[in-house]
């Protein structure tokens, strides 16, 4: 299934993950090393499953891994919420959000056009 010419979503999922190291390092840098934690782990997930999908044994295989990514942006979308609600830790900001529900609209679309194929 490997294609080696350029990917939007595997270079998008690539500056996300980016952003996100950035975003828990600034919650780690107040001590909140389990947030920080949880948003790096599914922040950084989404790519690297989309990634992997990208030497799929199957098609089968190929959609399993973007709904790992799916579900990965799904948590990540909680514990962001959670950050923006909560007085103890730093905001995300507007883009980290929007790119996030860019990213998972995507997923979403590449998945849904995988089953029918």
């Amino acid at each position: 299934m490997r294609n080696d010419k350029e990917n939007l979503i595997v270079k998008l999922t690539l500056e996300f993950a980016l952003d996100i190291i950035k975003f828990s390092e600034e919650i780690r840098a107040i001590n909140r090393y389990e947030m920080a934690s949880q948003i790096f782990r599914s922040g950084t997930s989404i790519g690297a499953n989309i990634k992997e999908a990208q030497n799929a044994e199957s098609k089968a295989d190929f959609i399993h891994k973007f709904k790992i990514s799916a579900k990965e942006a799904d948590e990540l979308t909680y514990w962001l919420e959670l950050c923006n609600r909560s007085e103890f830790y730093p905001k995300p900001s507007v883009k980290l959000i929007k790119d996030l529900e860019s990213i998972s609209k995507i997923i979403s679309k590449i998945i849904a056009t995988s089953k029918k194929k």
